[in-house]
């Protein structure tokens, strides 16, 4: 196991230096958007389960009791808490207090998935950036030994490629993880919505 992380390690040491300088951003770039993936799947899917149906999520209203944590986590229940941290008990105001909740909620659900896009979109952009720097390499090796040193060449040309490559295997997957999150918080927001109306109503 020792030896087989360790020639792992190697093999990915030598891709970083065969990347060259760009490379160390663009890891910063991909840790901190799976950071942000993983905190945001977390949540959402926290979020999907032990969810409280309308009638309880009014009952706990109307009796002015906050969800409690150990039975609902859902969606609905974090709508709830949230109306009861500020109800005021004039039904006119609660409506509009209902409302601010809803949409206090969605906000919430789409936290740093707009961050997490941006993440994944500049990593190609890194990845050229790797290419022109690299293929600027080759170009100062031909200038000074024409086709002689075929060796310097390969490292220009190979830190254009790899940069490149690594660019596509961080903005690829992180594209795809914040579509998959934005139609999961869609479905999230339209069920939010749909009990503020109902508890609009009934309130």
């Amino acid at each position: 196991m020792l030896t087989w992380l360790g020639n792992n390690y190697l093999v990915l040491e030598e891709y970083f230096r065969q990347g060259g300088p760009l490379m160390m951003p663009l890891a910063l770039v991909s840790l901190a958007m799976w950071l942000l993936i993983t905190e945001r799947t977390i949540f959402i899917m926290q979020l999907s389960h032990r969810n409280m149906d309308l009638v309880t999520a009014l009952d706990h209203i109307n009796r002015r009791k906050t969800p409690d944590p150990a039975h609902y986590r859902g969606v609905i229940s974090l709508l709830v808490s949230r109306f009861q941290e500020f109800a005021s008990g004039n039904q006119e105001l609660d409506r509009f207090i209902l409302d601010e909740s809803v949409l206090a909620v969605n906000h919430s659900l789409k936290a740093q998935l707009a961050l997490i896009a941006v993440l994944a979109a500049i990593s190609p952009f890194f990845g050229l950036l790797g290419t022109v720097t690299g293929m600027i390499t080759t170009f100062d090796v031909l200038a000074l030994f024409g086709t002689g040193n075929s060796r310097a060449m390969a490292g220009g040309i190979s830190e254009a490629l790899i940069t490149t490559q690594a660019g596509l295997l961080v903005a690829i997957p992180g594209l795809y993880m914040h579509n998959f999150l934005s139609r999961r918080v869609q479905n999230l927001q339209q069920r939010v919505a749909m009990a503020g109306l109902y508890l609009r109503r009934q309130i």
